[in-house]
């Protein structure tokens, strides 16, 4: 039987959230907490579950990025990928290497971030890869700040992974989580493995 092996990204393939890291590497310390500083509401908010996680984030994303030019975005989250190579656990990437020795298998990263960033941190392995992330809206080659898909997280880690391979039954998923975002995708897994790399 195939096996699909489901990776998140940010905590379980990564040591920190790529997303603040993005913004400090884009924009700079001193942006990225004023920026912070100002939805720190939202984001209180969006703790305490009264307002929905994807729209604090779409929100962050636009207040940062609205407007630049996709090119210019996207020279950005190759570099950021070559320079941070130190963010990927050597554990976890290790794993996926072994796995990517083996026959008659998918290799997914899915993860809420933005997929623009994450996809350059796996320019190795080529195709091998597959990146489901957040996506990002484009118009007339710039940045709008919003979001073309749901923030991938959560069970839309579930329904996207349903929308890609609909037959449950003609294969079996080995995925691997840290945080909360993960829970709905462990559980739909034929083994599931929670913050399974320490290093």
């Amino acid at each position: 039987m195939k096996k699909i092996y489901a990776f998140d990204f940010d905590g379980t393939l990564t040591t920190k959230d790529t997303l603040l890291e993005f913004i400090r590497f884009a924009k700079g310390s001193g942006l990225m907490y004023a920026g912070f500083l100002l939805f720190s509401p939202l984001l209180i908010l969006m703790k305490l579950h009264l307002y929905p996680n994807w729209k604090a984030k779409q929100k962050i994303f636009s207040w940062f990025f609205k407007g630049m030019k996709i090119n210019e975005f996207d020279h950005l989250c190759r570099t950021f990928a070559q320079q941070n190579q130190h963010l990927l656990r050597p554990e976890g990437k290790e794993k996926v290497r072994k796995i990517l020795e083996e026959d008659d298998i998918t290799v997914l990263v899915i993860s809420a971030s933005i997929d623009n960033w994450v996809r350059p941190f796996f320019d190795e392995f080529g195709e091998n890869i597959r990146v489901i992330g957040t996506q990002i809206e484009i118009k007339t080659d710039r940045v709008t700040g919003r979001f073309t898909t749901k923030n991938c997280y959560g069970q839309e880690k579930v329904n996207r992974l349903k929308a890609l391979y609909p037959q449950r039954e003609t294969y079996e998923l080995i995925a691997f989580g840290d945080s909360r975002g993960d829970k709905e995708l462990l559980a739909y897994a034929d083994k599931g493995f929670y913050k399974p790399f320490t290093n």
